[in-house]
C-alpha cells in the first residue's frame, strides 16, 4: 500500500485521497520538461499536483495553472499546493480539460500532462482511478487539439505515455499541427525493452532530439547517472 505522502526535496505531495499515487512517470515529465523560459504553464490533469509543484521549484518565475477534473485528487492537490513555497504563483482548478479550454483566452508558454492511457483496459472498480487512466475522460485527440488551442505559437508541449502508444499519439499530434521536437526513452534496465517514453512537441518542425535513459543500470537501485541527475533536486535519496 502506497503511504499517505511523499516527500522531496523542497516539498511534500500528500496523496491518501488521490487515486493516482507519485510514480516515476509524473517525477521524470516534471524534471525533464522544458520549463525554464517558461512564463505561463498549464499542467493538464494535474493529479496530486507533482508536476506543477516541479515546475513551480524549478522556475522561479512562472505562474502555472493545474486543471484536475476529479474532485478527491483537487482537494489533494490544493492542499498540497497551498503547504508548498509556491501557492502564490500555482492556480489548482477543478474541471475537465474541455470546459476549462472554453473558460480562457490565454495562451501558455509550456503546457504539460501526464495522461490517461488505458484506451481499451477494462474498466478499474475504484471510479476515481479509471477516470484518471482511461481516455474515454479525454481522448488524445481532445488533449491535442485543447493543446493546439491553448499553446503559444513558441511554445513547447511535454507528455509522458507508455512507449507502444508513442505512434498513435504522435501520428494525431501531426495531422493538428503539432511536430515531435524531443524524445527521451525510458528502460527499467538494460535489458528489458521501454515502457515509457516522454515527448516534446512545438507548433514549428525542428531537428529532432532523441535520448535514451535507463532507470536502474545497475542492478536493483543501482540507478544511472542520468536518472540521478536529471532527477536530484527532487529526490531524497540523489
Amino acid at each position: 500500500m502506497a503511504n499517505s505522502y511523499f516527500k522531496f526535496k523542497q516539498f511534500t505531495v500528500e496523496q491518501g485521497l488521490a487515486a493516482m499515487k507519485v510514480g516515476t512517470d509524473g517525477v521524470l515529465l516534471g524534471a525533464w520538461c522544458n520549463c525554464m523560459k517558461a512564463k505561463t504553464i498549464l499542467d493538464v490533469g494535474t493529479g496530486t499536483g507533482l508536476i506543477a509543484l516541479m515546475c513551480a521549484q524549478r522556475n522561479q518565475k512562472a505562474t502555472i495553472d493545474a486543471v484536475e477534473i476529479e474532485k478527491q485528487a483537487y482537494s489533494q492537490a490544493l492542499l498540497n499546493v497551498n503547504n508548498s513555497l509556491w501557492e502564490q504563483r500555482i492556480k489548482v482548478i477543478n474541471d475537465s480539460f474541455q470546459n476549462y479550454i472554453k473558460q480562457v483566452n490565454d495562451k501558455y508558454d509550456l503546457i504539460v500532462s501526464n495522461p490517461p492511457f488505458f484506451n481499451d483496459s477494462l474498466k478499474n472498480d475504484c471510479h476515481k482511478k479509471s477516470l484518471a487512466r482511461h481516455t474515454d475522460t479525454l481522448s488524445f485527440e481532445e488533449l491535442i487539439l485543447g493543446v493546439i488551442t491553448l499553446l503559444d505559437e513558441e511554445g513547447i508541449f511535454s507528455v509522458v505515455l507508455p512507449s507502444d502508444l508513442k505512434t498513435e499519439f504522435t501520428l494525431i499530434a501531426e495531422q493538428n499541427g503539432l511536430f515531435l521536437n524531443r524524445i527521451l526513452h525510458v528502460k527499467p534496465t538494460p535489458s528489458k525493452a521501454e515502457k515509457r517514453i516522454l515527448l516534446e512537441f512545438g507548433k514549428n518542425p525542428i531537428e529532432l532530439e532523441e535520448n535514451t535513459m535507463i532507470l536502474e543500470e545497475f542492478g536493483r537501485h543501482g540507478y544511472s547517472e542520468y536518472y540521478k541527475e536529471l532527477t536530484k533536486d527532487f529526490y531524497l535519496k540523489f
